[in-house]
């Protein structure tokens, strides 16, 4: 059976079928990878039998049979899934003939509550190793600009200084349960998104929390987790962010996107009541979201009925919208020849494996 199914998988890249991946998630072994690209007195508090080990994780105990990760990912040392570049490559940009990676990363200074200088300098070295350790491996990897949003100012800086790479394609942040990032006080992360021809990427991560924060069970978080991303999206839009950047290009990563239709009926139908109260929000909201604002395919529900899910699709009005992604190395990962239900006609399913993506990134 294994055969067969690498022998499908090598006749598919073989006939040349482009596949750009929205969603590949790089790691390092440990905290202390930074360590090299940290100036003192940062780098001692991480280098140190004693010091700082790392942000804390989801404190959930996957009931996955490997963790966090897909079983074939797990690594032979026992580093986090995801640390080896020569596996990434075997097991994803080979196996599946993909033309490009975009690296998004697990580690978001972001949701540090505290120390905000010793975050925007993990933020700084992260980058740093990023570009070195995976960027210069393989020139099929796009990078994410990490960065410490809790200091705007000091982000902005981080964005102009690396943003020019000429591989970096956005910068990501995660999905935090504590503000809303659409707020005037992180405007200047969107001015210098936008000044170096970035996007802005939400994901989410250890932080993010449903509206009833961390519930009992990890199947309840991973279900209820996508309000993380509606809240962030919602406050884009109220607070004026694309109508001060309408260039501006948004990508919401893992979020799913079935719950997109009905939340612009409802922004739309509120929208039209109470726009008094948000004046600078010129348009519909809908609008913005169709124009501005991508989402990534996994997870993707599949109900009963295939045609449903294409309905779902069809309501949001844009065939530009949804942009594909594995999630590698973790348990819930899509294969590029599985993913669509027949009821995606062809020619839609390789907008959405490649060419929506080489759009939005201006590849």
């Amino acid at each position: 059976m294994a055969e067969k199914v690498r022998e499908g998988r090598g006749a598919e890249k073989r006939a040349g079928r482009a596949v750009i991946d929205a969603d590949v998630h790089e790691m390092f072994r440990s905290i202390r990878d930074l360590a090299p690209y940290l100036e003192a007195p940062w780098r001692s508090r991480i280098e140190v039998a004693d010091g700082w080990p790392g942000p804390p994780g989801l404190p959930y105990a996957y009931p996955q049979i490997s963790g966090v990760a897909k079983a074939d990912a797990v690594t032979s040392d026992g580093s986090p899934a995801g640390s080896e570049y020569e596996l990434v490559r075997e097991q994803l940009l080979d196996e599946y003939g993909i033309e490009r990676a975009v690296l998004t990363g697990g580690f978001y200074p972001t949701e540090m509550q505290v120390q905000p200088e010793f975050a925007t300098a993990l933020a700084a070295a992260y980058n740093d190793w990023m570009m070195e350790n995976w960027l210069e491996c393989d020139e099929r990897f796009l990078g994410s600009v990490c960065i410490a949003a809790q200091d705007p100012r000091a982000a902005a800086r981080e964005i102009d200084r690396v943003g020019a790479h000429p591989r970096m394609v956005q910068v990501v942040l995660p999905t935090i349960p504590h503000d809303t990032l659409g707020k005037p006080f992180y405007g200047e992360i969107f001015e210098a998104a936008v000044r170096n021809g970035l996007a802005v990427a939400f994901h989410q991560g250890n932080a993010s929390a449903t509206a009833v924060g961390l519930p009992t069970y990890y199947i309840e978080w991973h279900t209820a987790v996508a309000q993380s991303w509606q809240s962030q999206l919602i406050g884009l839009i109220a607070h004026g962010v694309f109508d001060r950047h309408p260039d501006l290009r948004v990508l919401m990563i893992e979020s799913s996107w079935t719950w997109v239709p009905s939340l612009m009926w409802r922004f739309d139908y509120n929208y039209r009541s109470l726009r008094r109260e948000v004046p600078w929000v010129k348009r519909m909201p809908s609008e913005y979201i169709r124009d501005n604002v991508r989402f990534t395919t996994q997870p993707m529900e599949y109900p009963d009925d295939p045609e449903h899910l294409y309905r779902m699709f069809e309501m949001i009005g844009s065939e530009e919208f949804l942009l594909f992604s594995t999630d590698y190395p973790h348990w819930d990962f899509d294969s590029p020849s599985q993913v669509f239900p027949k009821s995606f006609p062809k020619d839609l399913r390789e907008k959405i494996l490649s060419s929506n993506a080489r759009k939005f990134y201006d590849l």
